[in-house]
C-alpha cells in the first residue's frame, strides 16, 4: 500500500501516523507505507471493507506466493529467472529507502514490487515447519503462532531481491522501515475470487 493511500486510512480513522512517516527518505506519495505493524495493517483492511462495502484483508503466505509467482510456477523471482542486477539496472545498492511503488518489472499477473521493495505482512501465524504438513490446497497457515508471516526481499538488506520462496516473519507488534503490507480484496460482492490489489 501506497503512503498516499494509507494517508486516507489516516485521515479518516484518526491512526496515529507511523514511525518514519514524516522522514524525506520515506514520504513521497507513491512510495510503500513502513513502520506499520500487523495491527495497523488489519485495521486499514478492515476500514477498507467497510468503506467499500467489499472485503479487504492481508494476503495468506500461499496467496502471496502464488500471486508472486505471476503465472511461472519454476520461477526464481517474480519475473522470472532473470538476474535482479539486469532486471533493476538503474538501481543502486546500498539504498536509502524504498523505489516508488511501480519501479520494478512486472510478473506474469501485472504485480510489481514483489522482491526487493518491501517485507509485506500476511495473515497468517508463522511456523517453520508448516508447509511439510499444510493442506495442499489454499493452506490458511497455523492457527496459533507468536510471530507473523511476511513475505517479500526489501530495500534495507544488502542484496534486497529475495526468491519467491524466500519466507521470513516478526512479531506483530513491531514496526521497521522495510515492512509495509499490500491488500487482497474480493473481485465481486458475492464471490470468494480475490486478488492482490497492485498497490504495493
Amino acid at each position: 500500500m501506497t503512503n498516499a493511500a494509507y494517508g486516507e486510512f489516516l485521515a479518516a480513522t484518526g491512526t496515529p501516523a507511523p514511525p518514519f512517516w514524516s522522514e524525506p527518505r520515506f514520504a513521497d506519495p507513491q512510495q510503500p507505507v513502513v513502520g506499520v505493524n500487523w495491527f495497523e495493517a488489519s485495521a486499514c483492511c478492515e476500514w477498507l471493507s467497510s468503506r467499500t462495502g467489499r472485503p479487504h484483508r492481508l494476503p495468506t503466505e500461499a496467496e502471496w506466493e502464488k500471486a508472486a509467482r505471476g503465472g511461472l510456477d519454476d520461477a526464481h523471482y517474480p519475473w522470472g529467472a532473470q538476474a535482479p542486477e539486469a532486471a533493476f539496472p538503474d538501481v543502486s545498492l546500498p539504498r536509502r529507502g524504498p523505489l516508488p511503488v511501480g519501479s520494478g518489472p512486472a510478473n506474469g499477473f501485472g504485480l510489481t514490487d514483489l522482491s526487493g521493495a518491501v517485507h509485506e505482512w500476511c495473515a497468517d501465524w508463522h511456523e517453520e515447519g508448516y508447509y511439510v504438513v499444510a493442506p495442499e490446497r489454499n493452506p490458511g497457515g497455523p492457527i496459533l503462532g507468536t510471530r507473523r508471516a511476511s513475505r517479500g526481499g526489501a530495500w534495507r538488506h544488502q542484496r534486497p531481491w529475495s526468491a519467491v520462496a524466500h519466507r521470513s516473519s516478526l512479531l506483530p507488534h513491531l514496526r521497521y522501515s522495510d515492512y509495509g503490507f499490500r491488500v487482497v480484496r474480493a473481485l465481486r460482492r458475492e464471490s470468494r475470487a480475490s486478488a492482490l490489489c497492485p498497490v504495493g
